[in-house]
């Protein structure tokens, strides 16, 4: 399966539960009204595209419809899709730019941190890189081990200590080692112990001053993992790690299976970081570079003609969690 029929597959949940019911609301206009808007905005709000998102795509669909004099219901789906194409920006790459780059992981416990370092070292190997990983969640000795299939399975090295040692020394001795072997990437894992934020700040803050005095000439990345079944929860999880962390992207996990991939455009919006990868599927090679042209195209491709085909049938879209 090419990549853009792997997001197409992985964004139908959110298709059918997101577009379509906006264009289902559309469809039950025959002239543009304040009721019209106000149908939209309730759907978005439910759809997991957050209120603050929802309001001002609203507000810039009523911007657009004003200035180009739009009088047809039916042109409102291209203006909505054209808005948030806009909302997504320029994508932006992993910084791989030094050797050894490094990259931190950060989210909570079940978010798919494990599985994404896993994937990510399988790529990064795939590609010709010499990949390490710091086993820096020492909270939790089953992290250690999970780490450490995903390593010998990706081919990745890895550097660990026991159970409870201070993350700031595995780290320390991962770039050591990053150096000694001509590594060209280096992934560090954290502990996800959100709900102790001072304890969390406090570790990755040490973790960080590690980084800058013992390998300040390297490129670095900061991505937080979140899962997309949690729809608006992921946003706010967002918003508090940002607040410990210099996030630099997100990774969004399970994306194939939730109908909330909206939340993709409120993290975007509404927090300002891009998404860099995605989680599609469970096989080692379903995380993807995250394109914002192919999401939005993905979500909105042929949605009036499904639209159509639908109420000619007489069917209903299929509802989702």
């Amino acid at each position: 399966m090419g990549f853009f029929s792997k997001i197409k597959e992985g964004l139908r949940k959110t298709k059918e539960s997101m577009v379509k019911k906006m264009q289902k609301v559309v469809n039950s206009f025959t002239k543009i009204d304040e009721e019209l808007f106000e149908q939209l905005e309730e759907t978005m709000i439910m759809c997991d595209m957050g209120v603050e998102t929802s309001v001002q795509i609203c507000q810039e669909l009523r911007k657009l419809i004003k200035e180009r004099g739009v009088k047809d219901p039916a042109l409102i789906m291209e203006l909505i899709q054209e808005i948030i194409s806009s909302m997504m920006g320029d994508d932006t790459e992993l910084d791989m730019s030094s050797t050894p780059a490094v990259i931190m992981v950060i989210g909570v416990n079940g978010a798919g941190k494990t599985t994404t370092i896993g994937k990510l070292c399988h790529q990064l190997i795939g590609g010709g890189k010499r990949v390490i990983v710091a086993a820096a969640d020492t909270f939790r000795a089953a992290a250690i081990d999970q780490l450490e299939v995903w390593t010998n399975r990706s081919g990745a090295e890895i550097v660990k200590h026991a159970e409870g040692s201070d993350p700031a020394a595995v780290v320390y001795d991962a770039i050591t080692a990053a150096k000694a072997r001509n590594c060209d990437v280096l992934i560090c894992d954290t502990a996800g112990r959100l709900h102790n934020k001072k304890n969390l700040m406090d570790e990755l803050a040490k973790m960080n001053r590690v980084i800058e005095r013992e390998a300040p000439e390297c490129s670095k990345e900061v991505l937080l993992v979140l899962d997309a079944t949690t729809g608006q929860n992921a946003v706010n999880q967002a918003r508090l790690f940002k607040e410990v962390a210099p996030i630099s992207g997100i990774v969004l996990t399970k994306l194939d299976g939730t109908a909330k991939g909206g939340i993709v455009i409120s993290i975007k919006n509404e927090l300002g970081i891009p998404v860099k990868l995605i989680g599609v599927g469970e096989k080692i090679d379903d995380l993807q570079p995250f394109n914002s042209n192919d999401f939005v195209k993905a979500l909105f491709e042929n949605v009036s003609s499904d639209s159509e085909a639908e109420s000619e049938s007489g069917e209903e879209p299929e509802e989702n969690e």
